[in-house]
């Protein structure tokens, strides 16, 4: 064996003691060859374990290490030998690792890993990366340094107990019923951040609150310790913190609330006794928290029923108040139809004696006490009714008398007393009597039908429509179509030309030959019912009705539709109900009835009913509803599994305050004075009324405005309010007559008949003025009204005309202001047929004058008409000759005057204005006062004139215009003298 294998042997098996076995001197050579030719050579690389763990504090940063990190290298040589085989570093292999590897002896090869940056164990608990050592190489220069096999390092982040326990909820809530102990009120549960099994662990909780019958178990769950009484403390309110298994307790202590119920009754629970709606903002949630208690009864099948009680608003719920006319035109039906009770009007006035319900809010109610009724006038309603006709009414009536209840009558005026058509109650029947006009044949014809109807004696508003056409006669009720029980036949009626009398809430009878001491007397078409006297006097009217009535309505020519029937019933509030899929699928059933004032539910289990119950909502659709309080009511019926018991859930009632809504302003502007010619009133067109009026409405809001306050930075809150323009409907709109009513014989006031029409607008007119109804825009009233005209064909006497002008909307319920407009008459007259009242001054030329504006008037298209003339006139021509005058002499004195400022200017001299007045002659009779004042100015011009050169410097035109306003106003103050006096001036001998 060659001797450098057997020296290199030697030194890897580091046996010194074996090498000693050689002699002496073939060591000493062996010795003296390995230095001579082995050492100059990096042959082995350098050596490490395979895999290394380690574990490390996160707040230390050396790691320790198993086994510990050292490197070898096999060409590492005796303690006096040279640097080959030396470890010179350790090299770590990985994506952001946080370590690095420090060696600590080059010889011996070992060293230690340590983080570079603070370790969390919280982001990460493991590491895990690859490292490798490396020798100095061969000679100086460390040239072939060889690199050791990679090792795998996994070391292990220990925890710190840094973090306390926190509560995962701010706040909990329990609750219990008196009575009992629980083993299990509420759960309160804390986490804490540390990462490790023993920090991390909440190992106890403490309830902090001291005296408390409640005690907390290592899991949270809070328990009481002795039964709890509701009338005692209904509410507990504890404090509790937790430990983790450091000792460390919670940061912040956490806040139980027990409630403490009394002993459970079944019933609906989570509802307010009170809601408030808010006009305009939608549907309103009624119920979003209520839910079914059945104190753990197993249940099978509930029915709930929710009902909207408003019987006390208007005619049984919130509907348009507009009159019933207007409703009809909204809801499609056409022409043909005649309201029996209109609301008081000029035109409409035989309903003004009756006595109506102030109880609702602009509904048109008419009462009727049992001794009222009124006579219908001739024309309204055709006496011979064309079939088929419908018959349409809102009645409220009660059990009352067994005697028949007339509603609607017609019957002949005198001798026989026929009743021809008829509408009446009996014994909570209604009935409808129909006899035909004579026909060819004299058989028996189908006459009266029987009706039996709760409906009738209910005391409340129901809505009736008949749609009669013989020998058939429908009845709806509240939308819904009832059959007669009863149908008797009768014979037709015999010709007669006798006249017929149609009377509301009683007959017509005629009393021919009776005592008439004590008859009915019937003042305004009112007829007000006497006691019969002794002697066996007849009343004119019988079978009094004693009750409610509204929109009393005859259709001639045709029957109403069933769509028109329901939207004159349809109210504007009522129940909604919008469920979502997943609960609309496992409801069994959900029913409204046609006013959609009633829901019913029907479900198998009280999931689906509370949700169900938490989605109706209130809806009232009008833009302004009428304000008051609405009935809430809640009936259930329970089925209970187990039919031995079953829980009763008794009724849950609350009431609905609907708001006022913000009132409306409803503003009439334009032109409320102005004058026109004579012969504009005469011509065809006559005088619009109201050229430019505008309708505006408005309401008033109160908003929060933030305003900043001196001195500091933040703003404070102020009320303000602020005004907005709205737009709605308007459904009448009056001109009346100020002071005499109108002559019919020459004046007139007259519209567009063609464009009321086309709005669906109807009017009526009398002396009084004119009437415009009818459910339209604020814009095409005031198209319409734009139209309306006044005329006069004999204008000699009239001098001046007034109007005034209403509009309202809801039957009245919001009226604007009162538009009063002052039409003036110009009288026009040819100058030169009063040649006294006027001469043309000699240095003026001749002017023809046409009619001038009168003070404060709009005049517009004055055109020139000859009528006789009269005293006004002549003080109306010397008026304006006057001032003609007056301006004229004004601006000659200012010229003058300006001519002589610019000669003293030059001269710098005191010179006195030349005024050359030697031809002016003024004649005034009997005017003293005038010639005084006039004297007076003259005066103080000549003190003016005797100024110095620098006060003549700054007269200016200013000054000269102040002059002649003074002049001005002297000249209005004489034209009123003049109109007073008759004034004549002379000013023949003025020259210039």
């Amino acid at each position: 064996m060659h001797p450098w294998i057997k020296f290199r042997r030697l030194m890897r098996s580091r046996n010194i003691r074996y090498a000693l076995l050689y002699p002496k001197k073939r060591f000493l050579a062996y010795l003296k060859l390995a230095k001579s030719f082995s050492f100059t050579v990096n042959k082995h690389k350098p050596w490490i374990e395979m895999t290394y763990h380690g574990i490390v504090t996160e707040n230390d940063d050396e790691v320790l290490l198993d086994p510990p990190l050292i490197a070898l290298d096999k060409d590492a040589p005796l303690q006096y030998a040279g640097k080959e085989g030396e470890i010179c570093g350790f090299k770590i292999h990985g994506q952001d690792v946080p370590f690095e590897a420090v060696l600590l002896d080059k010889s011996t090869g070992e060293g230690v890993i340590r983080a570079k940056e603070k370790l969390d164990c919280e982001l990460q608990k493991e590491h895990t990366f690859t490292i490798q050592a490396y020798d100095c190489g061969e000679g100086p220069n460390g040239t072939n340094l060889k690199k050791s096999h990679k090792a795998t390092v996994h070391i292990q982040v220990n925890d710190v107990n840094e973090y306390s326990p926190v509560f995962k909820e701010a706040s909990y809530k329990g609750t219990v019923v008196e009575g009992k102990k629980y083993n299990n009120i509420v759960k309160v549960d804390a986490v804490d951040a540390d990462c490790s099994f023993q920090y991390s662990q909440i190992c106890s909780y403490e309830i902090v609150t001291p005296n408390v019958p409640f005690a907390i178990n290592k899991d949270g769950y809070i328990q009481n310790t002795e039964k709890l009484n509701h009338s005692k403390e209904n509410m507990y309110k504890l404090m509790v913190t937790a430990y983790d298994c450091g000792k460390k307790r919670a940061s912040e202590d956490v806040l139980v609330k027990i409630n403490v119920n009394p002993v459970c009754k079944p019933g609906w629970q989570g509802w307010s006794k009170r809601l408030e709606y808010e006009p305009g903002t939608g549907s309103l949630l009624l119920f979003p928290s209520m839910h079914l208690e059945t104190c753990g009864e197993p249940v099978s099948y509930i029915e709930a029923n929710i009902q909207l009680e408003n019987k006390n608003i208007g005619k049984g719920c919130d509907r348009d108040t507009y009159s019933e006319k207007s409703r009809h035109v909204l809801c499609g039906t056409g022409t043909g139809t005649v309201e029996l009770l209109p609301a008081p009007s000029i035109s409409a006035n035989w309903t003004l004696g009756l006595s109506t319900d102030s109880d609702h809010d602009s509904d048109q109610v008419f009462e009727f006490n049992g001794t009222q009724a009124i006579k219908i006038p001739e024309g309204v309603v055709s006496t011979s009714l064309i079939e088929p006709f419908t018959i349409s009414l809102w009645m409220r009536h009660t059990l009352g008398s067994k005697e028949k209840e007339t509603i609607l009558c017609n019957s002949d005026k005198t001798e026989m007393n026929r009743h021809h058509y008829s509408l009446y109650v009996h014994n909570c029947h209604l009935v409808f009597l129909l006899r035909q006009d004579p026909t060819e044949t004299e058989s028996p014809k189908p006459a009266e039908y029987h009706w039996k109807l709760d409906q009738v004696c209910d005391n409340e508003w129901h809505h009736y429509v008949l749609n009669i056409d013989v020998p058939s006669v429908e009845l709806y009720v509240d939308g819904v179509t009832y059959d007669p029980f009863l149908v008797t036949e009768d014979y037709p009626l015999h010709t007669s030309n006798i006249e017929t009398q149609l009377t509301v809430a009683a007959c017509w009878q005629d009393n021919s030959g009776h005592d008439t001491e004590n008859e009915t007397f019937c003042p305004d078409c009112v007829c007000i019912s006497l006691s019969p006297s002794p002697a066996g006097g007849i009343s004119r009217m019988s079978d009094y009705f004693k009750g409610y009535l509204a929109g009393l309505m005859i259709r001639a020519g045709k029957l109403e539709e069933k769509r028109v029937i329901d939207c004159l019933y349809t109210c504007k509030e009522g129940l909604d109900l919008q469920l979502p899929k997943e609960i609309g699928v496992f409801l069994a059933q959900a029913q409204f009835n046609p006013s959609q004032s009633s829901l019913t539910l029907k479900s198998d289990g009280t999931v689906n009913l509370n949700g169900a119950m938490q989605h109706i909502s209130y809806l009232n659709s009008r833009q302004f509803p009428t304000p008051g309080i609405r009935q809430l009511r809640i009936s259930t019926t329970v089925k209970c599994i187990s039919e031995d018991s079953c829980v009763f859930v008794p009724d849950a009632e609350m009431y609905l305050m609907v708001l006022q809504p913000e009132e409306p302003k409803i503003s009439l502007s334009g032109i409320d004075h102005f004058a026109r010619s004579a012969a504009e009133f005469e011509s065809d067109e006559g005088v619009t009324l109201f050229p430019e009026l505008r309708i505006v409405s408005t309401i008033t809001r109160e908003v929060d405005v933030e305003v900043e306050a001196e001195g500091t930075d933040d703003p404070t809150v102020q009320e303000s309010m602020l005004s907005e323009e709205i737009m709605h409907n308007l459904d009448r709109c009056e001109v009346t007559v100020i002071d005499e009513e109108l002559d019919s014989e020459h004046e007139s006031l007259e519209v567009d008949m063609g464009l009321v029409h086309q709005y669906n607008l109807q009017i009526s007119s009398s002396t009084l003025g004119m009437v415009i109804t009818g459910v339209n825009t604020m814009a095409s009233y005031e198209q319409v009204l734009h139209l309306i005209r006044y005329k006069n064909w004999h204008t000699e006497a009239l001098f001046e005309r007034k109007f005034k002008l209403v509009c309202s909307e809801l039957s009245a319920r919001y009226v604007s202001n009162h538009f009063k407009v002052e039409v003036s008459v110009i009288h026009t007259a040819n100058p030169a047929e009063h040649a006294n009242a006027m001469v043309q001054p000699q240095f003026i030329s001749p002017v023809q004058h046409a009619s001038m504006d009168l003070p404060g008037h709009n005049l517009v298209n004055a055109h020139q008409a000859s009528v006789v003339p009269s005293a006004a006139t002549i003080v109306i021509v010397v008026c304006v000759s006057f001032l003609v005058f007056m301006i004229i002499v004004g601006v000659f004195r200012i010229r003058s005057a300006h001519q002589n400022a610019m000669r003293d200017q030059e001269n710098c001299k005191e010179n006195e204005m030349d005024w050359d007045d030697s031809a002016l002659t003024i004649t005034v009779n009997p005017m003293e006062t005038y010639e005084d004042q006039h004297s007076s100015e003259e005066d103080e011009e000549q003190g003016d004139e005797a100024e110095d050169c620098e006060e003549e410097d700054e007269i200016t035109s200013v000054e000269s215009g102040s002059s002649e306003d003074e002049e001005g106003g002297e000249q209005e103050d004489q034209q009123g003298a003049n109109r007073q006096q008759q004034l004549e001036w002379d000013d023949s001998t003025l020259t210039y």
